[in-house]
């Protein structure tokens, strides 16, 4: 068939235009550095929430703790095929996408649905597993709670950040929602009634059915878009070449049905492993390991914190104003910022200039945050030594400097020793809030029992044990030397 001139003409512009997408599209991917970059360092660092079974949870294997579920395997097998070594860097749900797009994280394979809202930040891989969505339930309430309709006017709970949380709010408006961070506080919910029920992916709803018998699992026929069904691998925006690899590993794993016939399996052995043997005793490293952290933190926090508090106390005497409004400006904005936020800030933040890890990142900001409450007790100690103490030390000849050292210093401290303590106390409490970006302190590990033993309030119980024996004994030192203080000041008086 012959064309006219006109049609020629638009048929030579619309290969002009299919040629320069092809060049652009082709420059994009040569520009892409991901998957070289992966190569080169010769890890894969996959990011996930080690709490929701059987995607990936954690088993205490001859007394080690260790991440094993789907998506692990799925992890070891796509770096077997891009010729690397698997990293898992565990971190709560609400983290992850930070991690990803702060460089934290290479990818993040932790049960994750490809969501309209998501893909606007991070880039998705093919999905590699579908499943419907159930609703867990109490066993005793299976007669009045049969679908979601039934649920009306009841607390249906889900993790935030979720496809579950997203499906009740648009197709359950009758039931009340309530988001929690993480899925072990989730079951703990439901099984206390204070929830009516929980909406999971149906693996994990089942897992938690068939090794928790008071639980019970029912389709919860909810309707989800093709953009959202399933789980996909999230990227970082423009991982062009490393989301290519990817998914020719995906599609190598799908079409040997490896999920179902090795992966899934797999998980269920490991599921079996955890619920062999639920006793606390038997998870008594894992709280050990807790405390380890926590005291660690706690005892970081304390010299730094004491150390940086006594610096801007100094600062806000300082004759220099510049020097005054910046010690000022800095204790104001600590004081009124949260310190969950301060640590997410540092470590994803911060993070993106210099790399620290969880741990440091949460030292750090547990100094910064306790620097500054420090620094108001200790000025306002310093302000309480009565004025004349520091005529009369001038009036001696001392200087301004050894006035201070040697005179209203050690009055402060005697002042502001129980306001120290409280402080103190205060602060190893605070070390919890660092469980927020992975680090494996008491209550993280708390969190890591619970989804592993399906058990709830006997966890807890162990960490509050632990923590009022620590408070305790920090409480008696506190006050042995609080004493001293004031028998040291009685002598002098006499």
């Amino acid at each position: 068939m012959k064309l006219s001139k006109l049609g020629q003409f638009w048929w030579l512009a619309l290969l002009s235009c299919l040629v320069v997408l092809s060049l652009g599209g082709n420059a994009q991917a040569a520009s892409d550095q991901s998957l070289a970059q992966v190569k080169a360092k010769g890890t894969l660092v996959m990011g996930t929430s080690p709490n929701y079974p059987p995607y990936e949870f954690q088993i205490n294997e001859h007394g080690k703790s260790k991440i094993v579920g789907m998506d692990v395997e799925i992890g070891k097998q796509i770096a077997k095929d891009l010729g690397v070594k698997l990293v898992v860097k565990k971190l709560s749900f609400d983290s992850l996408l930070p991690a990803l797009t702060t460089g934290k994280v290479d990818m993040i394979l932790s049960g994750m649905s490809p969501t309209p809202a998501r893909r606007k930040n991070v880039d998705f891989t093919n999905i590699y597993y579908t499943e419907g969505e159930a609703i867990l339930i109490n066993r005793t309430d299976q007669a009045k709670y049969q679908t979601k309709k039934s649920l009306a006017g009841q607390k249906v709970a889900a993790e935030t950040g979720t496809l579950q949380y997203n499906l009740i709010k648009q197709q359950m408006p009758a039931s009340k929602l309530t988001g929690m961070s993480s899925a072990a506080n989730l079951i703990l919910a439901l099984k206390t009634h204070k929830v009516a029920a929980v909406v999971k992916g149906t693996a994990s709803a089942t897992a938690y059915a068939k090794n928790d018998p008071s639980l019970m699992a029912i389709d919860g026929h909810f309707k989800t878009s093709s953009a959202q069904a399933g789980n996909a691998i999230a990227l970082k925006k423009g991982s062009t070449s490393l989301k290519v690899a990817i998914n020719q590993s995906l599609t190598k794993i799908k079409a040997h049905h490896w999920i179902q016939k090795r992966y899934l399996k797999t998980a269920g052995k490991y599921l079996k492993v955890n619920t062999a043997d639920t006793s606390m005793w038997h998870y008594r490293d894992y709280f050990a390991k807790g405390l380890e952290y926590t005291l660690l933190i706690a005892i970081v926090g304390i010299i730094g914190g004491s150390l940086l508090g006594m610096l801007l106390a100094m600062l806000r005497f300082n004759a220099v104003r510049p020097l005054r409004w910046l010690a000022t400006g800095y204790v104001e904005f600590v004081r009124g910022t949260p310190l969950m936020v301060q640590i997410m800030f540092v470590y994803f933040g911060i993070g993106m200039i210099v790399d620290v890890s969880a741990l440091v990142a949460g030292m750090i900001a547990i100094v910064l945050n306790s620097g500054a409450y420090l620094s108001e007790i200790i000025r306002g100690g310093i302000q309480a030594v009565d004025a004349g103490q520091t005529e009369a030390a001038e009036s001696l000849g001392l200087s301004k400097g050894a006035t201070m050292r040697y005179v209203v210093l050690p009055q402060t401290l005697k002042i502001i020793w129980p306001s120290l303590g409280n402080q103190f106390i205060n602060l190893i409490k605070d070390t919890s809030m660092v469980s927020i970006i992975g680090v494996t302190e008491l209550i993280y590990q708390l969190g890591i029992v619970q989804a592993d033993t399906y058990r709830g309030v006997a966890p807890i119980g162990i960490a509050m044990v632990i923590y009022f024996v620590i408070c305790w004994v920090l409480t008696r030192l506190l006050r042995y030397y609080e004493n001293r203080l004031n028998r040291g000041h009685a002598r002098q008086l006499n």
